[in-house]
């Protein structure tokens, strides 16, 4: 008797072809977007129209990811139990709102450090929710064979507003005064809602019962989750060592750019933005480069053969002397991003779907939070090391992070998988 032919399943469409994806992509693409000509745009308008000191410079690269600390593991709950497209779109509206009231104070003469800084802090509140929950919300989009490749074109398109971002930042300040390009900024992120209304898959509520449950218990359980994985703590100890040292060179790099070299704002966007070019390579390629080397052995080596090429940046002077700080920059972006990729995808996939949302706040939480200390740290560094001293301390402190990953059980491994990777001492 022969076999019964059954036909082959259906080739899945390729996720840019997806219109859920598409829309979501794309307004996660608009948000990022600002936030990049943001992180330009606020330390340029301080540096020079209200003439900030390293301190007040290292107050504000800090007040971007204090939201981190203030809420990052409560926010994890929070985007577990909320319908988290919905969540994103408050978000986006109100940092829209707050950046509005940027350009109101300057038109009035009222503009000051202070204010920045709390519409800085703000802001980073609501891009917590925004981030957590994106980051959350895409396996309720994509099959979980595709995150890799859903990962790849979210960081690609995060990596081209870096690219973009700053240089259109400084140069629109530059040629027309502050107020509009944060206006600008502001309507990004109402675009960006606007797209997210329209993805029509159903934005499926937080699991039913999970409100009845403590807080802590909930942010306990998250960490707990993280604990009992010896990979996961490792690479969440690598991101938030780099983050810490990112942050001491966010809180100077520009007050470098613009003092020490003397660059112009247009000029400093540029600089900048070769940070993300790296990025934008990076993207661009980690697919590849994940699933020929390996997904943990990218998550290792990759930051080892990159992450030292900031060291070229305090070895930076006027003129030809810029160019090797410039290679680093784009070394150092190509190499983020391919560990990053590589990283967030397998946290995806390890992790529950109960879990999810709480993990990503905590691994959020330490390395943002990481980040916002770092960027009080290089305050102070620039006060009495010298703009110069701190950077050296910033590009010494990033490669040195690789060793969480070097020293892990991640050396022996190619790839990740869930059934290992997720038990304690994995």
């Amino acid at each position: 008797m022969s076999e019964p032919v059954t036909a082959p399943p259906p080739t899945p469409r390729p996720l840019h072809r997806q219109h859920a994806f598409r829309l979501f992509w794309a307004a996660e693409s608009v948000s990022q977007f600002g936030t990049y000509v943001g992180n330009a745009l606020l330390p340029l308008l301080a540096a020079t129209a209200l003439a900030a000191t390293p301190l007040e410079m290292g107050l504000l690269s800090a007040a971007e990811t204090m939201g981190y600390l203030l809420i990052g593991l409560p926010a994890g709950v929070w985007v577990a139990r909320a319908r988290q497209r919905l969540l994103m779109r408050r978000a986006n509206t109100g940092r829209a709102l707050l950046l509005c009231t940027i350009p109101v104070a300057w038109w009035g003469g009222l503009l000051t450090v202070g204010q920045l800084i709390a519409v800085a802090l703000l802001c980073g509140v609501l891009a917590v929710l925004f981030d957590v929950a994106y980051q959350s919300h895409l396996p309720a989009l994509v099959d979980r064979d595709r995150l890799l490749e859903g990962n790849a074109r979210l960081q690609s398109s995060q990596s081209l507003a870096q690219v973009t971002g700053p240089g259109v930042g400084g140069t629109l300040a530059q040629l027309t005064g502050p107020a509009w390009p944060v206006l600008a900024m502001a309507a990004g992120y109402l675009t960006s809602t606007l797209l997210l209304r329209r993805v029509r898959e159903t934005d499926p509520p937080g699991p039913a019962g999970g409100a009845d449950r403590p807080l802590l218990a909930e942010v306990r359980a998250g960490l707990r989750f993280l604990a009992r994985s010896r990979t996961l703590l490792a690479i969440t100890c690598c991101t938030a060592t780099a983050n810490f040292f990112t942050g001491v060179l966010s809180a100077v790099q520009v007050l470098f750019l613009t003092g020490a070299l003397g660059l112009t704002g247009s000029a400093v966007g540029a600089v900048l933005s070769v940070l993300g070019l790296g990025g934008v390579l990076g993207a661009l390629s980690a697919y590849r480069v994940v699933r020929r080397i390996g997904q943990a052995r990218a998550v290792w080596l990759v930051p080892l053969a990159t992450f030292p090429a900031l060291l070229l940046v305090p070895l930076a002077g006027r003129g030809a002397l810029l160019v090797p700080a410039l290679a680093g920059l784009l070394v150092t972006g190509y190499g983020v991003v391919v560990y990053n990729v590589a990283q967030v995808s397998y946290r995806q996939v390890v992790c529950p779907e109960a879990m999810l949302a709480r993990v990503n706040a905590t691994v959020r939480f330490l390395g943002f939070g990481a980040m916002t200390l770092g960027a009080l740290a290089g305050g102070v560094l620039g006060e009495y090391l010298g703009v110069r001293g701190a950077l050296w301390v910033a590009a010494t402190g990033t490669a040195l992070a690789t060793l969480w990953v070097i020293c892990s059980p991640l050396r022996g491994l190619r790839d990740f998988t869930p059934t290992a990777s997720s038990r304690t001492g994995a």
